[in-house]
This record gives structure tokens, sequence and C-alpha cells, in this order.
């Protein structure tokens, strides 16, 4: 068992920072607070409703109506453009309308990609493809937003920007982000930090 007896309770529009080593079960958390991996046992409340309590059915449509991913790689679809793949989650929940549209617009152009809508993943560097899947992240106004190793793969100066963004979003939009990180440093910006060591979360 990689997490044991973990109680934890994330205060709504707080930026909470999960800091540990590479294999101690940060992504593993994080997968299974945001509906992605089920718990051998516990519960996951969020807004009071047990999400594993759920349909799988119902799981998917809570995770794409009420919570947002960034992940350490990336994950945009090579062959679909900057603007597409930030519609995505959109389109999966079928709202294909004007105004998603129109909102993906501004979030591009307020993060700094207005020019590069029409470019496709593989002509940006990798901070605008972080940028860009933040920006996906928040495409359907996620409740929380659930970001792993967002850093990753960028350079010091460029990771410091991408959460520098991730901030600045929280602060201007009230929304919970929840960040796990191995870099402590980047992490000193949350309001609060949690320690994850065997298997336990710890302030």
């Amino acid at each position: 068992m990689v997490l044991k007896g973990i109680d934890v309770s994330l205060e709504k529009g707080k930026f909470i920072a999960i800091v540990g080593p590479s294999g101690a079960g940060k992504s593993t958390l994080l997968h299974i607070l945001g509906g992605l991996d089920s718990p051998t046992q516990g519960k996951v409340l969020l807004e009071g409703q047990d999400l594993y309590s759920l349909s799988d059915e119902k799981i998917s449509r809570v995770r794409n109506e009420r919570i947002g991913f960034v992940f350490q790689f990336y994950h945009l679809l090579p062959e679909f453009t900057v603007f597409e793949n930030v519609l995505m989650p959109a389109w999966l929940g079928n709202n294909t309308g004007l105004s998603i549209k129109d909102r993906a617009a501004e979030l591009l152009v307020e993060i700094g990609l207005g020019e590069r809508m029409k470019h496709f993943p593989g002509e940006l560097s990798g901070g605008e493809k972080q940028r860009v899947a933040i920006v996906r992240g928040l495409i359907n106004n996620p409740r929380v937003l659930f970001c792993d190793e967002p850093t990753g793969n960028l350079d010091s100066k460029t990771g410091e920007e991408v959460i520098e963004t991730i901030r600045k979003i929280n602060l201007e939009n009230k929304m919970t982000v929840v960040l796990v990180t191995h870099n402590i440093e980047l992490a000193k910006s949350a309001d609060k930090v949690y320690h994850l060591r065997d298997g336990l979360l710890v302030n």
C-alpha cells in the first residue's frame, strides 16, 4: 500500500502544495483525489459528495465538469492546434457553443498565447506547451485544479513562470489549486504545504 491513513481537508480557494520525493506516492494521491484512480479504502468527498460512491459514468462527468488537471508531460494532441487542444474537455462534455470558444480565446490571450492559437504543439516551447495545458485544465471552469509536477520538464526559470501563472489563476479566480512537486522551493508560494512521507501526509 503506497498511501496509509491519509486524512486531509483542502480549503476552498487555497493554493495547496504536496511535496515529496519521487516514488513517495504524490501522483497516486492526486489521481485518487481527482477521480482517476479508486482508493482501496476510505472516501474522497468533493463538495460533500462521495466521489467513489458514484458510477464510473458519473465520476467521468464530475471529473470533466468540476475538476481540472495539469500534467508533467502536457498530453497535448499533436494533430490538433493549440485552440483545439484547449477545447477538448469542453467538446467531450458536449459543450460546443460560441461562448466556450470565446472563453478559450480569452484564456489563451490572458496567458500570453493569443498569437499561438493556430499553432500545433510541435511548434511550441516547453513553457508554452505547459501554459496550453493549464488553459485546457481551466476551460470548463473547474472547482479545483490538480497539478502533477507541472514544472518537471522545464528549466528553473520557465518552471517559476509556470508556478506564477498557476498562483495568479488561483488568486484571481478563487480556485482551489493542489500542486504536487518534489521541488520545495517552488512549493513555497503555496498557502499551505504538506509533505508526503512513508505514505503519510504531514505538515
